[in-house]
């Protein structure tokens, strides 16, 4: 933060003195002084309603002093160059009273100075204390990260191979994140249990990744220390868990679901346990309580906008309260004995383990939509797929396009004919084209079959346009008209296939 210090001598003046006269500097200021130390005052600017304050140090040592200004609010750069006024401010100050100060004020800012450093040496003292008790609650500094970061490692190493295997980097291509893993009831609920597992690796984009890791790297920093690592691992992997089945249990349309958040949202649904209870002291209870109070609710509410599994958020969050407030009995417990209580944490896992269980058993999806799903996973192995589906996209579109003239009931007969040869053959010709291009990718079986439909479809169009100009020439006899029938008949099979 922005700062600016400046050294000053001052010829035959101790350093008591120095205090005593920098005292007075600080009252005629209105800088109020709030510690003070063997050799040091500090104090602190006014605060106004368009400025934050300041802090203001002065050292002093036999005839010379040190004064120097700082932003301890959070501020960047100092614009208007307050630091470099405060200490101007000072200085001046200090030379007016120097030579005018009397001997009577110097002894009464001597007793002032003495009685701050008792109440600052008092204050020291309760900040140890409350210090040693956090890091006691809370083992700040008494344990490494290695599960936060482990855990960190396998879903960044997960979205990189993933992204090899075309899974996308920006636009996720959730065919992809099928195969890899992530939580789809058709799948889960039909013999894929490992899903609940798995897909609090997998992520649908950098940003989802990254946000993610954010958050459960901040989350990690308190918690794991804290808790252990096999209460850490254990807690990530059951709330994500039992998030996963509580967005089986929300959707009632499957839907493509993955990502770390369930769990990250459990962390912090058992760090809100935590700093509900005595376990962490208020000093530090509260501040976080707040920020962290915060953060689930804004982020319940921003996932309350389309494409974001909010019901995993929820599910996490709840579960994660739950085995907070477990394992509040364990850790004091623990601090009450000297000795671990890992049974608990069996407890915790049995429990989750349960209620997966019961929870698949009574929701079982049938294995022919499972079939159907695995098949398009199948399709997906052929490397033209994607080109296939775009292409037959353009066929879509270039079908639409002819069949507006059909359908176009505004026009003659004889205009109509006009334009049925004009427009719409063109645009038959051009998907026949385009239909074969689709007969020579790689794709599955299943995608070869759609192709020949797709051409056989246009042929039979194209076979409807010469029968309706014939029609609509007047020349048609009652055996065109049922092969108009005919062909529509067939158009009808043909449609319902591609469906």
């Amino acid at each position: 933060m922005p700062k600016q210090e400046q050294t000053f001598a001052l010829e035959n003046l101790n350093k008591e003195k120095i205090l005593a006269i920098s005292y007075s500097v600080f009252v005629n200021l209105n800088w109020p002084v709030m510690f003070a130390g063997e050799d040091k005052l500090l104090g602190n600017t006014p605060k106004t309603w368009k400025s934050n304050s300041q802090q203001i140090i002065v050292g002093a040592c036999d005839n010379e002093c040190t004064v120097s200004s700082e932003m301890v609010h959070g501020e960047s750069f100092d614009a208007t160059g307050k630091n470099a006024k405060n200490i101007e401010a000072f200085r001046a100050a200090f030379e007016d009273l120097k030579n005018n100060v009397s001997i009577q004020v110097i002894e009464n800012n001597i007793i002032a100075i003495n009685d701050l450093r008792a109440i600052t040496l008092v204050k020291v003292e309760e900040e140890q204390r409350e210090a040693e008790e956090v890091k006691r609650a809370m083992n700040i500094h008494g344990n490494n990260l290695y599960a936060t970061y482990g855990i960190i490692a396998t879903n960044t190493i997960v979205f990189i191979l993933m992204a090899l295997d075309g899974a996308g980097i920006f636009n996720a291509n959730g065919m992809v994140h099928l195969k890899w893993g992530s939580n789809f009831a058709p799948l889960t609920l039909s013999g894929d249990w490992w899903r609940l597992i798995s897909n609090i690796f997998i992520h649908f984009g950098i940003f989802h990744l990254a946000m993610n890791m954010y958050t459960l790297y901040m989350a990690g920093i308190y918690l794991e220390p804290m808790l252990g690592k096999i209460k850490f691992i254990a807690a990530y992997f059951c709330t994500g868990v039992l998030a996963s089945l509580a967005s089986l249990w929300w959707h009632t349309e499957p839907v493509n679901s993955a990502g770390a958040s369930g769990a990250i949202f459990g962390l912090y649904g058992l760090f809100l346990a935590l700093l509900t209870t005595s376990l962490i002291p208020k000093k530090v209870r509260d501040a976080l309580l707040k920020s962290i109070g915060i953060f689930v609710i804004y982020n319940l509410a921003f996932g309350m906008q389309g494409g974001i599994d909010n019901s995993a958020h929820i599910g996490g969050l709840v579960s994660g309260l739950l085995i907070g407030y477990v394992y509040t009995f364990s850790i004091k417990r623990e601090q009450q004995q000297q000795q671990a209580v890992n049974w608990l944490i069996f407890v915790i896992v049995i429990l989750s383990a349960s209620v997966t269980y019961v929870y698949l058993s009574t929701h079982i999806s049938s294995e022919e939509t499972r079939a159907k799903v695995l098949a398009e996973l199948k399709a997906t192995d052929f490397k033209d797929t994607d080109i296939f589906n775009e292409k037959y996209n353009a066929f879509v579109e270039l079908q639409d396009k002819a069949l507006t003239v059909y359908n176009d009931t505004t026009l003659s007969d004889a205009v109509k004919i006009n334009q049925l040869q004009k427009i719409s053959l063109p645009y038959w010709v051009k998907a026949e084209a385009l239909a074969q291009e689709m007969q020579s990718l790689n794709v599955g079986p299943e995608l070869h079959q759609k192709g020949l439909l797709v051409i056989a479809y246009i042929q039979l169009r194209k076979k409807e346009l010469s029968v309706m100009e014939e029609i609509l020439s007047g020349k048609a006899s009652d055996s065109v008209n049922n092969n108009l029938q005919d062909i529509r008949n067939k158009l009808n099979i043909v449609v319902d296939s591609l469906k």
